[in-house]
C-alpha cells in the first residue's frame, strides 16, 4: 500500500496505549451465582447515531447496544431507574465485554447484594480495526458524541430513566477506562460520577524502534478491512492512528502514523499526546470538580498503574475528591468481581436514585 510504504512502525508506542493480552479476547474467570438471586432482562438493540455517519472507513452508524434492565423493571411500571453506560475495551465489542465481566451473574449477584437497582448500557464501539478510542475522527467518526449524547438520547426515550446528569454513571475497562477519562472530563453535564476500571492511553508517549517484519506487513494492508490479518500491536496501531491522527487526503486508510521514510513525525505525536487525557486533565479540573465521585483501580500486576496512579495524584492535587485502589490481579483476571463487587456498589452509593 502506497501510503504506508517505507514507514517505521513504532510499536512501544503502541504497546504502552494499549495494554492488553496478545490474543484478541480472553476468557476471564467469575464468581458464582447468589443463590435465591433475582433475573435481569437483557435486551439487544440498535442504536443510530448520526455523528458517525459519513466516516471516512465505513463504520456503521447502526450501533449494537446491550441495555440490561433490572430485577423489578418489568412490573414496576411507574417506577424510573438511574443509568450506568460500561464502555468495552480495545479488540472486543459489548457482546465479548459481558461475556468478560459475566455480566447476567454479575449484575444479579450486585442487586443481590444489596446494590440498588439501576439499568446498565453496553454500547458497542468496535470498529474496523478493533477499537474507536471512543474518540472524534472524520476517519472512523464521532464516538465520543455518540456515547456523551446520541446514545443517552436515545436510552432516556425508549426507557424509564431518571433522565439528569445526577442519575447517569460513566464506567468502562481498559480503552473503556479511556473513554470514560476521556468523556468524563469534557462532558460532565451528562453525567454525575465516574468509575475507571484499569484505564489505558493516559499518558503520551515517544516513538519506538522501527520492526522491519511489521514494516512488510503494513505494507500488504491495501484496504482497511485488510487490517483483520495483522498482529494485535499492529492493528492496535491503526486503530489510534485512525482516532487520532485522521488524514482525509490519504485513502484508503485515511490516517497517519508517526514515523514515515524512518523520520519520526513530531506533527503526528503531537497529535497522539493532545488526545492523553494526562496531557489535557489540567483544563478541565473545573469540569471534574462537578462529579459527585470518581474512582479509578487497577491491577498491581498491570502495567497500566503508573499512569493510574499519576491520574489520581493529579486529581488529589487539585482537590478533586476520588477513590484509587490498586488490587491485587492483572489487567483482566479480576474484572469480573471488580464490576459486581466495587463498581456496581459504587454507583449504588453515588447515583441519585428516585
Amino acid at each position: 500500500m502506497g501510503q504506508l510504504k517505507n514507514i517505521a512502525v513504532y510499536l512501544s508506542a503502541a504497546a504502552s496505549f494499549i495494554a492488553a493480552p496478545a490474543q484478541a479476547q480472553v476468557a476471564t474467570e467469575g464468581p458464582a451465582a447468589v443463590v435465591g438471586a433475582k433475573s435481569i432482562r437483557i435486551e439487544r438493540i440498535k442504536v443510530h447515531a448520526p455523528t458517525i455517519e459519513g466516516n471516512l472507513e465505513g463504520e456503521t452508524a447502526d450501533r449494537d447496544v446491550l441495555v440490561v434492565l433490572p430485577p423489578s423493571y418489568g412490573t414496576e411500571r411507574n417506577r424510573r431507574y438511574p443509568v450506568v453506560y460500561a464502555l468495552h475495551g480495545y479488540s472486543i465489542g459489548a457482546e465479548q465485554w459481558a461475556r468478560e465481566i459475566h455480566l447476567t451473574v454479575t449484575a444479579q449477584n450486585a442487586f443481590a447484594n444489596g446494590a440498588r437497582e439501576m439499568i446498565l448500557v453496553l454500547p458497542d464501539s468496535k470498529t474496523i480495526h478493533n477499537g474507536s478510542m471512543y474518540s472524534s475522527s472524520v476517519t472512523t467518526g464521532d464516538f465520543e458524541t455518540f456515547i456523551s449524547r446520541d446514545l443517552i438520547a436515545y436510552i432516556d426515550s425508549r426507557y424509564r430513566t431518571i433522565a439528569k446528569r445526577e442519575s447517569r454513571g460513566l464506567s468502562g475497562h481498559s480503552m473503556g477506562g479511556y473513554g470514560t477519562s476521556r468523556i468524563g472530563m469534557k462532558h460532565s453535564d451528562m453525567f454525575g460520577a465516574l468509575y475507571m476500571m484499569s484505564p489505558c492511553c493516559l499518558s503520551a508517549r515517544d516513538a519506538g524502534p522501527m520492526d522491519p517484519s511489521a514494516l512488510k506487513q503494513l505494507d500488504a494492508v491495501r484496504t482497511p478491512g485488510d487490517s483483520a490479518g495483522l498482529p494485535f500491536l499492529l492493528r492496535a496501531q491503526l486503530a489510534i492512528a485512525a482516532a487520532w491522527s485522521p488524514n482525509p487526503d490519504k485513502p484508503p486508510l485515511y490516517l497517519d502514523l508517526p514515523v514515515k521514510d524512518g523520520t519520526v513525525r513530531n506533527d503526528v505525536l503531537a497529535k497522539w499526546a493532545a488526545n492523553a487525557p494526562l496531557s489535557f486533565v489540567d483544563q478541565y479540573i473545573g469540569n471534574l470538580k462537578h462529579y459527585r465521585a470518581i474512582a479509578i483501580d487497577v491491577g498491581d500486576k498491570d502495567g497500566l498503574k503508573d499512569d493510574a496512579r499519576t491520574l489520581h495524584e493529579t486529581l488529589d492535587r487539585n482537590g478533586i475528591a476520588n477513590r484509587f485502589e490498586i488490587y491485587d490481579g492483572d489487567h483482566t483476571n479480576r474484572v469480573a468481581w471488580r464490576f459486581q463487587d466495587q463498581l456496581m456498589p459504587f454507583f449504588s452509593q453515588n447515583l441519585v436514585f428516585q
